[in-house]
């Protein structure tokens, strides 16, 4: 069967919002109290969340369980405390992962009294459920300095910095350098996400800092950086069910 391409694009300004007194949100699909019924996932993507949390505050220590996390920090500082025993300051240019298996506690704190931290964090559904929890993180900002994708994180067998318990799904992140193009990734679902500043996609045009675009089975057309370049990450997602 020949799939239909379809292209979505998500503004900024389209996105599902929290706000409180220490933090704001804005969620690319439904989460929490913000809730639309047609805007779950983009096939194994659930959850991406472009989250700044004021300084001194955070996410008190809560549970998870039969999810892999990635958390990507822009600017500021985050400490990560578990249950299992980790205590890590994540920062930017660190790739983080938490599997939460087959059930983990853990709390996402900003550490500084003056800077405001600010992450985008994403949710995958693992393709084992019940697995011991586990977390992972490394230093790839040399990577990223090169100009091209890099594989953040990943299930399959490649050179991504971390793994994640789902074959089917691979992040991609970029600091593009103003004028750079690349090509997006092939697969059935691909989802596209501005992190900072302004990319062009083709068939689609400008897309400013905080935009999404969801692709599905649309090929792998050329993202161009803007002229003070861009940081994007992209998720490569097989069909759910489907190893990569």
């Amino acid at each position: 069967m020949i799939e239909t391409p379809q292209i979505e694009i998500k503004r900024a300004s389209q996105r599902l919002e929290t706000d409180t007194y220490w933090l704001e949100s804005r969620h690319c699909f439904s989460f929490g109290g913000a809730f639309e019924p047609e805007n779950q996932n983009h096939g194994l993507l659930l959850v991406s969340n472009d989250d700044i949390v004021k300084p001194g505050f955070g996410f008190e220590t809560h549970p998870h369980r039969d999810m892999e996390i990635v958390t990507w920090v822009l600017d500021g500082e985050l400490e990560h405390t578990d249950t299992v025993g980790n205590h890590d300051v994540i920062y930017a240019g660190l790739a983080q992962r938490m599997s939460a298996g087959r059930g983990i506690w853990h709390s996402e704190m900003n550490p500084s009294k003056e800077k405001s931290a600010r992450f985008v964090q994403m949710w995958v559904m693992p393709d084992t459920e019940s697995v011991d929890p586990s977390y992972e993180q490394l230093e790839v900002t040399t990577e990223l300095s090169s100009g091209d994708l890099f594989p953040i994180a990943s299930g399959r067998d490649d050179h991504a910095a971390i793994r994640i318990q789902q074959k089917g799904a691979v992040l991609w992140g970029g600091r593009l350098e103003g004028g750079k193009r690349i090509n997006v990734p092939d697969a059935p679902y691909v989802h596209i996400y501005v992190a900072q500043r302004q990319v062009a996609l083709e068939g689609v045009g400008l897309l400013d800092e905080g935009d999404a675009v969801r692709l599905t089975h649309a090929g792998n057309p050329t993202l161009t950086a803007g002229a003070e370049g861009a940081e994007v990450l992209i998720w490569e997602l097989a069909e759910p069910g489907i190893a990569g």
